[in-house]
């Protein structure tokens, strides 16, 4: 009985003893990337992520700092304003001196201030600047990106736009190491998610990088204690596709294409750059005017007996009916002129005041 009772204290002290050693251990310092102001909604929301997670006091982590893009000028008088990102960590009370902005992540000064802080893991979400290897080689748990496809799938700058305009019906979200090559690191998780015909580009990124968010935290514990890596499965490099950014000379809508193209491109380019067309704007006297007109919301019509012909767009069910390759028409819901706000299609045809509307003619050689 003496034995069975020193036993079991022994064992309670020792219990208390761990729970004690593993309640006061240091937390592991987790450095977070994230700069494109375009992207600044995605970024936050990752942010917000790790910092209401390593306030838990079961969070084996703590955010040691943030790494965005430097102070720019803005507003009247060019007065330097900290990044979005880095204005948004401020107003979280996040220590502004642990707010780090380097023109490039190579920079001799910024890689010392990172092995100052001795990072565990860096994650980055949308960082948009190369990581050298002087960078990839100081956390030893390495740096994990959450990239919004299925990788090897279109890596690179646009995923989800580029995902878009190829007119995908699934996608998704993968958490994966940084390695030299682009987006070519091993997959430490994934998870697919369906792709309707109407969803555009940034909400489609929100919603990415929300579940990104969550894949991140539920595989913390195992990145950290090295598991991750263990179980992180190479990606099939002969699979790859690539997603180039974006560029305003492309976006020009050409209705010489069919209108699910054209519904496509208008999804993948929403927000920035956005989508424009040229339409014709003929008065009562017969005289036309060009005018560019962007184009913000559209769907594929499913009329079968329009009533026009040629170049001519018609107004019907709330929409411009605007002709397209292969006998399609394109339906634009939404639209805004020069010098105007986004407005309905109704709003706009009633401001016509009777004139019509035509493609310009070179607009329309298939027909």
């Amino acid at each position: 009985m003496l034995t069975s009772y020193f036993t079991l204290r022994r064992f309670f002290c020792c219990r208390a003893s761990f729970e004690a050693t593993a309640f006061t251990a240091p937390k592991k310092n987790l450095v977070f990337l994230g700069s494109p102001q375009s992207l600044m909604q995605v970024c936050v929301s990752v942010l917000d992520a790790l910092l209401d997670a390593s306030k838990d006091p079961s969070s084996n982590f703590q955010l040691a700092a943030i790494v965005t893009q430097p102070p720019s000028g803005r507003g009247r008088g060019r007065k330097l304003m900290p990044s979005p990102i880095a204005q948004h960590a401020l107003d979280k009370g996040f220590p502004q001196d642990l707010i780090l902005t380097p023109n490039k992540a190579g920079e001799d000064n910024f890689l010392a201030d990172l092995r100052s802080i001795s990072p565990e893991l860096c994650v980055t979400a949308a960082y948009g600047n190369i990581l050298p290897k002087k960078f990839l080689e100081i956390p030893p748990c390495g740096t994990v990106n959450i990239h919004p496809s299925l990788l090897p799938l279109y890596r690179g700058a646009a995923p989800v736009q580029r995902a878009l305009q190829d007119g995908v019906t699934e996608t998704g979200v993968s958490l994966a190491y940084t390695v030299r090559a682009l987006d070519s690191g091993p997959i430490i998780a994934s998870e697919k998610v369906p792709v309707d015909d109407i969803i555009k580009a940034p909400d489609l990124l929100t919603m990415l990088f929300k579940i990104g968010s969550g894949l991140l935290l539920r595989e913390l514990p195992h990145i950290l204690d090295g598991i991750a890596k263990l179980k992180a499965q190479p990606q099939d490099h002969s699979k790859a596709s690539l997603a180039p950014k974006l560029t305003n000379d492309e976006s020009c809508l050409s209705f010489d294409q069919d209108a699910k193209t054209i519904h496509n491109k208008v999804r993948a380019f929403a927000d920035w750059p956005g989508t424009r067309a040229k339409f014709q704007v003929i008065d009562m006297n017969g005289n036309a005017n060009v005018v560019e007109i962007k184009i913000t919301t559209t769907r594929i019509s499913d009329a079968t007996d329009v009533d026009g012909g040629g170049n001519e767009i018609i107004y019907s069910r709330s929409a411009l009916l605007v002709p397209c390759a292969g006998d399609s028409w394109l339906e634009v819901l939404e639209l805004q002129p020069p010098g105007k706000k986004v407005m309905s299609a109704r709003d706009f045809w009633n401001g016509l005041r009777g004139q019509r509307l035509k493609l310009p003619q070179k607009a329309l050689s298939h027909i």
